[in-house]
C-alpha cells in the first residue's frame, strides 16, 4: 500500500499505520516546514501540554472532548517516534513492542505464576520487579521515584511509596498534628526574619498538607484543580460586579474588590 493509499485508508484496524503515514509525509521532503523542523526537544512543551489538555477534559468529565484530546496526545508520540525512526534508533513498533513487554513482565500474576491476588499485592510485586529490571536494587529505596514529575505529584509517589514499607501516620489525626507542627515552625521563621528557613518551612508545610490530602484517598492536582477553578470564577463574579457599579480592576481600591468578593461568595 503506497503513503497515498494509506493516509485514504478507511478501515478502522490500520487507523495507527495511517497516522504513521500522514506523520512520515508531513516530515518527508516537499511536507510541511514546520514539521520538518522540529526535534525531540522542540516538542517537550508541546507534549506537557497535550498531556495537561487531556487531563483537564478527565477532570471535568467532559467525554465528548476527551478522544480529541487523546489523539492529539498520540499524535505527540507518533511524532517522537517518526523522529527517532528517522536516526535509525527506533520506531512506533519498537515503543509498542516495550510496552507490551513490560506489560507482560510486570503482570506475572497475569501472564505467568504469581499469587499475588488483592491490589496492595500487586503493587509491592510491580515495585520489586521495577527495581530489579532498573538495577536499582542497591540504591536508596526512593531512588529515582517520580523524577521529572510536577513536584506536587511527586510528593504524592514519594509519600505512597514510603508507605508502602510502613513508614506512614497510624492516622489521620498524626497527619494533622503534624500540618499544626510545620505552621508553627513557619510562624517563627517568618518571625525571626530568615527567609530561608521561612521557605524551607513552608516547603514542609505544603508536604505535609500534600500527605493529608493522600491519607484522605484524594489527590492533591484535583484539589488544586478544584480550588483554581472556584478562585477564578469567584474573581469573575467580582468583576463583573464591579462592573455593575462602573468600576473596573484596576481603579478599584482592595476595599471595593472585597467586598465584592466576599458577595460572590
Amino acid at each position: 500500500m503506497t503513503d497515498s493509499e494509506m493516509i485514504d485508508c478507511p478501515e478502522p484496524g490500520s487507523q495507527i499505520d495511517r497516522l504513521r503515514a500522514i506523520m512520515h509525509r508531513l516530515r518527508a521532503p516537499g511536507g510541511c516546514p514546520w514539521d520538518a523542523e522540529q526535534t525531540h526537544q522542540s516538542l517537550v512543551s508541546n507534549l506537557i501540554e497535550e498531556a495537561y489538555e487531556t487531563v483537564d477534559t478527565i477532570q471535568r468529565g467532559d467525554h465528548d472532548h476527551l478522544k480529541e484530546e487523546l489523539g492529539d496526545l498520540l499524535l505527540q508520540v507518533v511524532f517522537h517516534a517518526e523522529l527517532a525512526d528517522e536516526a535509525q534508533r527506533f520506531n512506533l513498533d519498537d515503543i509498542a513492542r516495550g510496552i507490551s513487554e513490560k506489560l507482560i513482565r510486570r503482570h506475572p500474576h497475569v501472564f505467568a505464576r504469581s499469587d499475588a491476588a488483592t491490589t496492595d499485592a500487586v503493587l509491592r510485586q510491580w515495585d520489586e520487579i521495577k527495581r530489579t529490571e532498573k538495577g536499582h536494587e542497591d540504591h536508596p529505596y526512593l531512588h529515582g521515584t517520580g523524577k521529572g514529575l510536577p513536584a506536587l505529584i511527586r510528593a504524592v509517589k514519594l509519600q505512597k511509596k514510603a508507605a508502602k514499607v510502613g513508614f506512614d501516620w497510624p492516622d489521620q489525626a498524626g497527619v494533622l498534628a503534624k500540618i499544626r507542627e510545620e505552621l508553627d515552625e513557619l510562624e517563627d521563621a517568618l518571625q525571626s526574619g530568615d527567609s530561608a528557613h521561612a521557605d524551607e518551612e513552608l516547603g514542609d508545610l505544603l508536604f505535609s498538607l500534600v500527605n493529608l490530602a493522600r491519607f484522605r484517598k484524594i489527590d492533591p492536582e484535583l484539589l488544586m484543580a478544584a480550588a483554581n477553578s472556584k478562585f477564578e470564577q469567584r474573581f469573575a463574579a467580582m468583576e463583573t460586579a464591579l462592573k455593575q457599579q462602573g468600576k473596573s480592576l484596576d481603579d478599584s481600591p482592595l476595599e471595593a474588590m472585597e467586598a465584592a468578593w466576599q458577595a460572590a461568595k
